[in-house]
């Protein structure tokens, strides 16, 4: 099930941290009192990447964030503005949520796998 399909800004790109859709925080469900979630997501190539989506404690909008190990994903993918960062998420029949995240680039046109292309 998709999570996020992000297309990635500036600073997206260059900070060590994306902002996360708010749309998407129903797959992040935060137990009461903390602001902060932190999981794995694999990559096509098995390489797991521990990530964490925060919220802000106070203010009117949650402003959630992603980090963790989101400025080494991005440097690692050599990610840039504009690419599109997709994350899924699948519940096993035990109970364990199991993520996946995979970056795709604009060419001509279309959408190609970055992960495929490393």
């Amino acid at each position: 099930m998709e999570v996020m399909n992000k297309i990635l800004s500036g600073s997206d790109a260059t900070n060590r941290r994306l902002e996360f859709p708010a749309g998407s925080l129903w797959a992040f469900p935060m137990p009461d009192g903390q602001n902060s979630v932190e999981f794995v997501a694999s990559d096509i190539h098995e390489q797991q990447w521990r990530l964490k989506v925060s919220v802000r404690n106070e203010g009117k909008y949650s402003k959630p964030w992603l980090k963790g190990e989101w400025g080494d994903y991005v440097h690692q993918k050599q990610l840039r503005k504009g690419d599109r960062v997709i994350l899924t998420m699948n519940d096993e029949e035990n109970g364990e949520r199991i993520y996946r995240i995979s970056a795709e680039r604009m060419l001509f046109g279309f959408w190609y796998s970055i992960d495929e292309q490393q």
